[in-house]
């Protein structure tokens, strides 16, 4: 089997950015021999620095990065891109940053297809959403981001999916946020603090990297998000009514001070939506696309104790997608849907499918000099 290199630009060092390299070279031999891909990663970058590399060192990523990075501006990397004159590259987003909007264009008219964990360009307005789609069209590039919605769970493609088919898909709801499903389903059965099971979330990485974001419930409102406009629905995020979990005062205080030593202020208002719990519920935070009602909501909601939802354990997202052909019975996604692991899993799984693609298009180009 012939062996494509596809050249990676990573951007995002941080717990998915270095889970993926880790993964990446343990199946090295696999991906090589099954696929008949070699991933090579001239460009790894953080927020400031970036490692230049004409070779593969990916084995000593870690050391080089240390002691060869340098600070740069992005007109740099692509600079890099015109003078070397790379093929098959694929730029690759695990950050959380709002600087990686401007970049997103760029890089596809310098040859880049494109695979994000970073919700953010799918959630900003439909200006761009739209014109980022246009170009990627013009350039024949490809847009993957299934970690967006549930980490490594085959969400956003089942529902592509169902919707390519000519499937109507009335309503779509669920718990949708890993790190908040970790966290309820523990405090409505432990006696602990939310301050400290807030704590364990973060240290085990399930967690934004600013863990008000996902507190805020604007994470599942992006994810919800970016489900609506897989359907075609022209939706902003304003459009999506969040309901603090800890209500207007209190998460407007997280926002004025500082957070980092105030986290204990969140125990008592939550000790109190729990002694209002009936003995047979417990807390969920739940996200509802409603396509017939036109309601689109996030909040945190008692549930039955026995109810799918009320069952679930660990990160487990859960997403009930109700369509007419399913009736009453909805197709249900469930797993663990946070953490670097499996996060990074779903990333190189969307890297896969793109790279596939690319050895296609090489084989048929071969090909067509051949004849």
């Amino acid at each position: 089997m012939s062996v494509t290199t596809i050249n990676i630009l990573l951007f995002g060092i941080g717990n998915v950015g270095s889970t993926l390299l880790k993964q990446i070279e343990e199946s090295r031999d696999f991906i090589a021999k099954q696929n008949g891909i070699v991933f090579n990663f001239p460009i790894i970058a953080n927020s400031t620095v970036v490692l230049f590399q004409n070779a593969d060192q990916q084995q000593a990523w870690e050391t080089d990065f240390k002691r060869s990075s340098i600070p740069y501006q992005f007109q740099e990397i692509l600079d890099f891109l015109k003078n070397t004159q790379l093929e098959n590259l694929i730029a690759v987003d695990v950050t959380a940053s709002d600087v990686m909007l401007g970049r997103y264009l760029p890089l596809v008219q310098h040859g880049c297809h494109l695979v994000a964990a970073n919700k953010k360009p799918n959630t900003v307005d439909l200006n761009f959403y739209s014109l980022l789609r246009s170009e990627l069209v013009v350039q024949r590039k490809q847009f993957l981001y299934e970690t967006n919605v549930g980490a490594g769970l085959p969400i956003i493609q089942t529902l592509r999916n169902l919707y390519q088919a000519g499937e109507r898909i009335t309503r779509i709801q669920g718990v949708f946020s890993g790190s908040l499903s970790y966290m309820f389903n523990r405090f409505s059965v432990e006696p602990f603090p939310f301050s400290q099971i807030l704590a364990d979330a973060e240290r085990n990485g399930y967690t934004e990297p600013d863990s008000r974001d996902d507190l805020s419930g604007t994470d599942v409102a992006r994810k919800l998000l970016i489900l609506a406009r897989e359907l075609q629905e022209p939706l902003e995020l304003d459009d999506i009514s969040i309901e603090p979990i800890f209500g207007e005062t209190l998460t407007r205080l997280l926002h004025e001070t500082d957070y980092r030593s105030n986290k204990q202020a969140l125990n008592r208002y939550l000790e109190e939506r729990k002694q209002q719990l009936d003995p047979d519920e417990v807390l969920r935070f739940v996200g509802v696309l409603d396509l017939e009602k036109r309601r689109f909501e996030v909040k945190l909601t008692a549930v039955k104790r026995l109810s799918a939802l009320g069952q679930l354990r660990g990160t487990d997202n859960l997403i009930e997608i109700y369509t007419e052909s399913y009736g009453r019975n909805p197709l249900v996604v469930q797993g663990a849907g946070a953490g670097k692991e499996v996060t990074a899993r779903g990333v190189l799984s969307d890297l896969l499918q793109i790279a596939q693609l690319v050895k296609q298009r090489e084989v048929v180009r071969i090909s067509e000099v051949s004849g």
